[in-house]
């Protein structure tokens, strides 16, 4: 592994671009600075380039403030990328991650943490807008422009200065191994069915009126188009449903929490999709590029976790589950969504080195093997001869991995307090190692002030809480295991179009998709063992032209909408009809009485 005296050059870059609307970065200038021989290039890019006039060979590294940006260029361009990166963004998060910063994650929030004088934010944001204006500069703005660029590489230089004995450079290298997979990513976007979004578009006003009137029918919760909390608690109550209540006594219904009733009662699923829908209001800030393609800012490392954290309503696994059924892939390819199985279950006993819970996990069904162990289930059942069951223990095991209190964890269950509280203590007999490792990590958590991941991903601890801290390692190394499977496939040759939580979307041309899915899923399951020393299961989805995606939470909501689009057509073309009968009889009248 490298380290800074191995390099013969590091090199500070920063792009200027336009960028916007769902298309690719249209880089305009950049400026690179050798901090260890203190040659200074400013370029304004013109018609025929190569290669980047800075170096990228494997004597080099390339340092970045949000790196995915320059390289992002460097795809627009058709540059090589370079082999090695830092990005001072993701290890400024890494180690301010959970403490307090007073300006923010920017480049000029970074700077005023470590007390560099950075630009005006004035004159910044100034700047960027006549950058995204586009062409024709005039040569003074292109002077103007280059110097702009030119004090964000200063800023960038003293910042890496103040950050470089912090940095823990072969972790730091492997995530701007990252950002680089994650500019590939941005660029290449997701397909999108253009003609179904328009035709969204189109009837949008429509379709929420009548969304709410044909939803509504099996809820009655609505009035109109408003929601009566009224209503709803009457459903709740009249269909037993175990609830959370405000301290008014009105019940919950932001949408994480109806989310996750929907997961434990499936009848809730299209109520919770419509309040989301009808909440956000915003397909049209769904960007989708000239070329067809959803592409937005993937924002990683944003979370606690390390985790992406794209726009809710600019990237399509971000929006309403509904609408990953525009997700279409274009002629002659297909995708693929291929997902880690019981992801955190396996982290867990990865991590507690927990022998029972190895097993369990091993087993294929890591819940209906605690079921089996509790007695509730006996040793020949199965999955379809005791689903009911097995959903109980499935709820309790998430539950406990997400430290979710035993009340509230029997209401999400549909049980009494005492059988969670019985299932909570065979869980915790049976996987004793695991609680053990547990509460050692939270305590060790609060007296150290610090936790990190196996690959050097840190969090400040001094305000956490005891749930959090008790899922922040299943979450972070799933973080973890997620950005190296990505490097490692796109280092491969697969083209991975979007990270999703737990899960990546390929595509390829329909004759290579099965070998695409094929070595993909090694590659997930290679990282899953280099980070845990421990092999997470993948399972895939393909999806081939001129299909749709398609996911089954989605589906009720998304024939409802389509309903509405057919009949409304419907309906005009027949009302289209009888006015052309008007017409011709108002014609027909006209030539009767001489007046044609």
């Amino acid at each position: 592994m490298k380290s800074w005296k191995n390099f013969k050059n590091r090199w500070i870059v920063d792009y200027e671009f336009i960028a916007g609307g769902g298309n690719p970065q249209v880089p305009i200038c950049y400026v690179a600075q050798n901090i260890d021989t203190g040659e200074t290039i400013k370029h304004w890019i013109g018609n025929l380039e190569s290669k980047p006039l800075y170096s990228i060979d494997g004597d080099s590294l390339f340092i970045a403030y949000y790196a995915s940006a320059e390289i992002g260029c460097h795809e627009s361009l058709g540059f090589n990328n370079p082999p090695y990166i830092v990005d001072l963004f993701a290890e400024f998060r890494c180690l301010t991650n959970g403490g307090w910063i007073p300006s923010g994650n920017s480049l000029i929030g970074a700077c005023n943490y470590y007390g560099i004088s950075s630009c005006d934010a004035a004159y910044k944001n100034s700047m960027r807008d006549r950058i995204l204006q586009g062409p024709p500069f005039s040569e003074q703005e292109m002077k103007d422009i280059l110097d702009y660029c030119q004090k964000d590489v200063d800023m960038t230089s003293k910042l890496f200065s103040c950050m470089e004995n912090d940095i823990d450079l072969p972790y730091a290298l492997l995530r701007g191994r990252y950002m680089s997979s994650v500019a590939a990513m941005e660029f290449f976007g997701i397909p999108i069915d253009i003609e179904k979004l328009q035709q969204l578009l189109d009837n949008w006003d429509l379709i929420k009126d009548e969304l709410i009137r044909c939803v509504d029918i099996n809820y009655n919760v609505y009035d109109g188009v408003t929601f009566k909390i009224s209503k709803f608690r009457d459903y709740l109550e009249k269909n037993n449903i175990p609830w959370d209540y405000t301290p008014k006594g009105h019940p919950i219904t932001d949408n994480n929490y109806l989310r996750m009733q929907a997961k434990i009662h499936p009848k809730l699923r299209s109520l919770q999709e419509l309040r989301y829908m009808i909440g956000q209001m915003k397909l049209n800030n769904l960007l989708v590029g000239k070329d067809g393609r959803n592409r937005c800012l993937l924002s990683p490392f944003r979370s606690i976790t390390s985790r992406n954290q794209p726009s809710s309503s600019k990237f399509i696994f971000g929006n309403a589950i509904w609408l990953r059924n525009l997700i279409k892939p274009t002629i002659g390819h297909a995708i693929s969504y291929i997902d880690y199985e019981q992801q955190e279950i396996a982290i867990a006993a990865a991590l507690s080195d927990d022998e029972n819970l190895k097993k369990a996990y091993v087993s294929g069904d890591p819940y209906l093997t605690f079921a089996k162990a509790a007695g509730a289930i006996p040793k020949d059942g199965t999955k379809k001869t005791h689903p009911d069951i097995r959903e109980k223990y499935k709820i309790c095991m998430l539950a406990l991995n997400y430290g979710m209190a035993t009340k509230t964890f029997a209401k999400q269950a549909g049980i009494s307090i005492s059988e969670a509280k019985l299932m909570v203590k065979i869980h915790k007999k049976k996987y004793e190692k695991y609680w053990d490792w547990s509460s050692n990590f939270i305590d060790n958590g609060k007296l150290s002030g610090l936790v990190k991941t196996r690959y050097n991903w840190y969090y400040q601890t001094k305000n956490a809480k005891d749930r959090t801290l008790m899922n922040w390692p299943m979450q972070s190394h799933g973080a973890d295991i997620l950005r190296l499977a990505i490097s490692i496939c796109i280092d491969n040759g697969i083209k991975v179009i979007a990270p999703v939580h737990d899960a990546i979307l390929i595509e390829a041309p329909i004759e290579k998709i099965d070998d695409s899915v094929k070595e993909a899923q090694q590659c997930m399951e290679d990282a899953s063992r280099y980070v845990l020393g421990f092999q997470i299961r993948t399972d895939a989805k393909t999806i081939q032209y001129p299909n749709h995606y398609l996911d089954p939470r989605g589906d009720v909501m998304w024939n409802n909408v389509w309903d509405i689009i057919n009949s409304n057509h419907s309906h005009k073309k027949n009302s289209d009809k009888t006015q052309g009968s008007i017409k011709q009889i108002d014609k027909s009248k006209e030539i009767i009485n001489g007046e044609g």
